[in-house]
């Protein structure tokens, strides 16, 4: 089974290359989506978080917005709860990772936003980065409903430059040209992706899949 890495900072057209993976009949997993559900009412993440930020959690669920007030601009907040969700998303991508393989997928994409910064790109066989230009990049991210320039900046600071993801992965792909140029490359690497054999995965005897 091969395994695509995609990733991208904020604002540079992820999810939206994720979506077309999942209509090409690709299975995605999707890092920021897990951390949503494990932070919902019945979550794992909840009990913990409601012990280290007291006053984040409402009707069982955390409120993200009162949860990002704590950790905004507090780097050893934010290494604390990366410390608490990591791993919870770690066990749900090889959960999901399993149930691919089973299935006999061919290919499977793990759709990470801080894909390198995480060390994720290790488990992969390719990495996909999606990137625009920076005016484009802020004008999509500054249309979102509660975003200022100040919460992209702090956004920014957390991820790895755009520079050095295009040094670093396998695969870039330009989504200031539209989505038609975006989709042909997606299905060439489709393409190629489903005519040869994961490297990492099943894992090696005896090595367990970090």
């Amino acid at each position: 089974m091969v395994i695509i890495g995609l990733t991208g900072s904020i604002g540079m057209g992820k999810s939206t290359a994720a979506a077309m993976f999942r209509r090409e009949g690709v299975p995605v997993h999707d890092a920021d989506a897990t951390v949503h559900s494990q932070m919902a009412k019945g979550g794992a993440a909840v009990p913990v978080i409601d012990g280290e930020f007291p006053g984040v959690v409402q009707d069982g669920a955390v409120d993200r917005k009162a949860l990002g007030g704590q950790v905004f601009g507090k780097p050893e907040k934010l290494r604390l709860l990366e410390a608490i969700l990591h791993p919870l998303v770690a066990r749900s991508r090889d959960h999901f990772l399993r149930i691919q393989a089973l299935a006999g997928q061919p290919v499977v994409v793990l759709d990470v936003p801080l894909l390198f910064e995480t060390g994720t790109n290790r488990l992969c066989d390719y990495t996909l980065l999606v990137t625009a230009p920076t005016f484009l990049q802020k004008q999509r991210v500054l249309r979102r409903p509660g975003m200022s320039g100040e919460r992209l900046a702090h956004v920014l600071a957390q991820q790895m430059p755009d520079l050095e993801k295009r040094l670093l992965a396998d695969v870039v792909i330009e989504t200031g040209l539209g989505k038609r140029p975006v989709l042909r490359q997606i299905q060439a690497v489709i393409r190629q992706c489903r005519h040869e054999k994961g490297r990492h995965w099943p894992p090696a005897l005896g090595q367990k899949n970090k």
